[in-house]
């Protein structure tokens, strides 16, 4: 079961890769779009959040993002205009939430990740 799922892992890293989407593609600050900007801020001042999951655990079950222990990642949610739910949109942070060491954009729900450069 584990060698099952570490070749389709692996095999998932390689088609993102060859598609141009890894955790190693940054993006800056500046360039997110502002709900995104809008949502780290609220991270970084402890609140509000105006949604429920927001700081829960991000498991890093596709693999993308760097293999850290259990709890390192928290995930928030980026408001998307229009959408009745949450939308696909999130900051994932890695660390202290407030004073993050590294955070991740994804506009495609998990799919691709890009590092947020500051």
């Amino acid at each position: 079961m584990k060698r099952l799922r570490a070749a389709r892992v692996a095999a998932l890293l390689v088609a993102l890769a060859s598609a141009g989407c890894t955790a190693s593609d940054e993006v800056g600050l500046a360039e997110l779009p502002a709900e995104a900007r809008e949502t780290i801020a609220q991270i970084r001042q402890g609140g509000p959040l105006p949604y429920d999951k927001d700081g829960t655990v991000f498991g890093n079950r596709e693999g993308l993002l760097p293999q850290k222990p259990r709890g390192y990642y928290r995930e928030y949610t980026v408001r998307t205009p229009g959408a009745r739910e949450r939308g696909a949109r999130r900051i994932v942070v890695g660390g202290e939430p407030r004073a993050a060491r590294e955070m991740y954009y994804t506009y495609d729900h998990y799919r691709s990740f890009r590092r947020i450069r500051e």
